[in-house]
C-alpha cells in the first residue's frame, strides 16, 4: 500500500527510468516482461532507490510506440511473462513444443524485433488459453470469471474490437467493412453469424480477455514485488490514444476527430525537414471536452483508476495539452506533401485549416486565462482520482507562462531538465527547483548525456572560434551546475564526469531525481529520435542482462550508491 512507501515529498528519492521492453530479464524471449522488472527493481532497490519510472505499458498497435495505444484500458501483451513458471495454464510441453518452432537465441540478441517476437508470445498465449480451455481449473476459471465481471465496463468492448482486428487482419478500422466499424453494427452482424461463425468469434473475445487476465495479474504482482523491496513505481499516462483504438470504436463522441494531435515546432527535436517546418504530428484524435464533461469525465476517470492499480504515482504525458494542444487539420501519413509549402500553399490543400494551438492560442489575455483555466479543470480531476502529489506533469516543450504557475497552485510536481532551466546568464541552481518537482538529464526522447556531451567535446575542438567558445561554455554550465565549475575544459566524457552527473542530479532539491537507465550508467544508447522515420525506434535494449548488472558495472556502482547516500536520497 502507499503507506508502506511513505511517499512523500520531504523524503527525497533517487529514481531510474529504464523501459520495460529494454530491460533483458533471466528468462525474456526479446523483449523485456514483467518478470524482468520485477529482477530490476530488486536491483534497483539493492542500491538504494526508491523510484523505478517505465514508459506507457498499454496495448500498442503495429507501429510499436508505446505512446500509439490501441487501447487505454488493456496492457500490452507482449509485457507478460510467457513461461511456465509465470503462467499456470502453459506447461513445459507446450512451451518447449512453441519455442522449437523459433530461432530465440536470435529473438533474444540485439533489438527488438517486434514481430517475430509478438507472433511468438502470441502462440504461448494461445498454448495456455488451449490448455485452460482443455483442462479448466475451478478456482483459475472463477478468477477469470470475476475478472471478466469487475471490469465488464471495458473489456467487453475492448475484446469485440479486438477480434475485428485479428478477423480483418489489420487494426485499421477504416479499411473494415461498414458493418464492423461500431459495437452496434458489429454485435448486428455478430448476431446474424451462423452457429459455428459465431462460437469462432466468440472463442476469440475469450482469448483477447484471457490475455488481459494474465496480464493484470502479472502487473498487480510487480506493484506487490515493488512496495516490497521499498520501491515506487512511476507509471506514465499517454496523452492520446491511436484513431483506430477500441476506445475510439467504442465511444467516437467523446474524441475530435477532425484533427490530429502534436507539437510545435521547437529548437529541441530538428531531426527531419517536416518536424522543424512544421512541428510533431503525432496523429492521435483530440478530446471532445465539452463532450467528456457531460458524465463528468468519466473516461479519464475511469482510465486513471485502471493504472493507479498498477503504479504509485503517475507521470501525465504532455500536460501542455490539457491547456491547449497543438494540432494539424491532416494526418501523419500526409505529412510528405507538406514539406517545403507555404502556409498559403498549405491552406490551399487543406482548404483553410493550418496547424494550431486548439482550442484557442494564446494571442489575447481572454484565451490565456480560458486555456489556464481549462487545464486546471481537467488536472483537478486527476488528482481527485490519483490524490495529492502522485501526479508527475510532463510540462516541457513550449510551455505557456500560465502553466507552472497552475502546476504549483495545485501542487503537481513537473519536471525541471537542467540544460532548459536557466536563470538569465546561468544554468538555474538544482538548490532553487521546488521541491515539488521531478529533476532528470535527458527522458526518452532525448540523446543520453554520454552522447550530448560527446557533441559538445566534439564542437570544442573544431577549427571555428565561435563554435569552440560556445560548446566549451555549454560544458562549463553543465559541470557548474553538478557543483564542479573547477573541472579543466575540454574533456571527453570520462568516469569522472560521469560520476559528476550522476551525484550532480541527486544533490538538486527536486523530489525525485531520475536518471535515465542509460545516464546512470554512463552508456549512449537512445530510445526513441522524435520525428525520425524508419523501424529503430523503441527497440534498443541494454546491453547486458539484470542479473549481471553487479558484475559488468562492478568499478561504477559503488560510486553511485554513494552519490545516492551522501545527497540524502537513499530509499532504505
Amino acid at each position: 500500500m502507499l503507506a508502506v512507501l511513505e511517499l512523500n515529498p520531504e523524503k527525497k528519492l533517487a529514481g531510474i527510468l529504464a523501459p520495460v521492453f529494454a530491460l533483458r530479464g533471466s528468462e525474456d524471449l526479446g523483449i523485456g516482461d514483467t518478470k524482468a522488472l520485477k529482477e530490476f527493481v530488486t536491483w534497483a532497490a539493492s542500491h538504494g532507490f526508491g523510484a523505478v519510472q517505465v514508459l506507457p505499458v498499454n496495448e500498442t498497435g503495429n507501429d510499436s510506440s508505446p505512446y500509439n495505444l490501441l487501447s487505454a484500458f488493456a496492457l500490452e501483451p507482449s509485457t507478460i511473462a510467457t513461461t511456465p513458471r509465470a503462467i499456470p495454464e502453459l506447461d513445459e510441453v507446450s512451451y518447449n513444443k512453441v519455442l522449437s518452432d523459433h530461432n530465440v537465441r536470435s529473438l533474444q540478441e540485439g533489438r527488438v524485433q517486434y514481430g517475430p517476437v509478438k507472433t511468438l508470445k502470441n502462440e504461448l498465449l494461445q498454448a495456455a488459453f488451449a490448455n485452460f480451455q482443455a483442462k479448466p481449473d475451478k478456482k483459475r476459471a472463477k478468477a477469470f470469471q470475476d475478472f471478466q465481471t469487475q471490469n465488464a465496463d471495458w473489456l467487453a468492448d475492448y475484446s469485440f474490437h479486438r477480434a475485428l482486428v485479428a478477423w480483418n487482419r489489420t487494426e485499421l478500422v477504416t479499411e473494415w467493412p461498414a458493418e464492423h466499424r461500431s459495437p452496434v453494427a458489429a454485435q448486428a452482424w455478430a448476431d446474424k453469424l451462423d452457429s459455428a461463425t459465431r462460437k469462432k468469434l466468440d472463442l476469440s473475445r475469450k482469448y483477447y480477455a484471457f490475455i488481459q487476465w494474465l496480464a493484470y495479474d502479472q502487473w498487480l504482482a510487480v506493484r506487490q514485488h515493488a512496495e516490497a523491496a521499498g520501491v515506487a513505481l512511476i507509471g506514465d499516462v499517454p496523452v492520446g490514444v491511436s484513431l483506430f483504438s477500441a476506445d475510439v470504436w467504442r465511444e467516437p463522441e467523446i474524441f475530435d476527430l477532425a484533427r490530429s494531435s502534436g507539437a510545435p515546432p521547437e529548437k529541441v527535436f530538428k531531426s527531419d525537414p517536416f518536424t522543424e517546418q512544421w512541428g510533431q504530428n503525432w496523429g492521435f484524435p483530440l478530446y471532445a471536452w465539452e463532450r467528456m464533461s457531460q458524465d463528468n469525465f468519466s473516461w479519464w476517470r475511469r482510465r486513471l483508476r485502471l493504472l493507479k492499480e498498477f503504479f504509485h504515482l503517475m507521470r501525465v504525458d504532455h500536460a501542455l495539452g490539457f491547456f491547449r494542444i497543438y494540432s494539424f487539420p491532416w494526418r501523419p501519413e500526409e505529412n510528405a506533401k507538406f514539406i517545403d509549402l507555404t502556409p498559403e500553399q498549405a491552406a490551399a490543400i487543406t482548404q483553410g485549416p493550418l496547424p494550431c494551438f486548439v482550442d484557442r492560442d494564446d494571442s489575447t489575455e481572454e484565451n490565456r486565462e480560458f486555456n489556464r483555466l481549462h487545464g486546471e479543470m481537467i488536472l483537478k480531476v486527476f488528482i481527485e482520482e490519483m490524490g495529492e502529489h502522485l501526479l508527475i506533469a510532463e510540462d516541457l516543450g513550449e510551455v505557456a507562462p500560465y502553466v507552472r504557475p497552475t502546476l504549483a497552485k495545485l501542487e503537481v510536481p513537473g519536471f525541471k531538465i537542467p540544460q532548459w532551466e536557466r536563470n538569465w546568464d546561468r544554468l538555474t541552481k538544482g538548490s532553487e527547483y521546488p521541491r515539488l518537482s521531478l529533476a532528470t538529464f535527458a527522458t526518452h526522447d532525448h540523446p543520453p548525456v554520454k552522447k550530448h556531451w560527446t557533441a559538445l567535446y566534439t564542437d570544442a575542438l573544431s577549427e571555428d572560434q565561435k563554435t569552440r567558445d560556445t560548446a566549451i561554455h555549454a560544458m562549463w554550465e553543465f559541470m557548474d551546475f553538478c557543483g564542479h565549475p573547477e573541472i579543466k575544459l575540454p574533456q571527453p566524457y570520462t568516469e569522472e564526469i560521469h560520476q559528476i552527473f550522476v551525484k550532480g542530479l541527486f544533490a538538486s532539491n527536486s523530489w525525485l531525481a531520475v536518471h535515465m537507465i542509460t545516464d546512470l550508467l554512463g552508456t549512449d544508447e537512445q530510445y526513441n529520435v522524435p520525428g525520425s522515420a524508419g523501424d529503430t525506434n523503441w527497440t534498443q535494449r541494454m546491453n547486458d542482462p539484470v542479473a549481471r548488472l553487479n558484475e559488468v558495472w562492478a568499478e561504477v556502482l559503488p560510486a553511485i550508491e554513494s552519490a545516492v547516500t551522501e545527497t540524502g536520497r537513499r530509499a532504505i
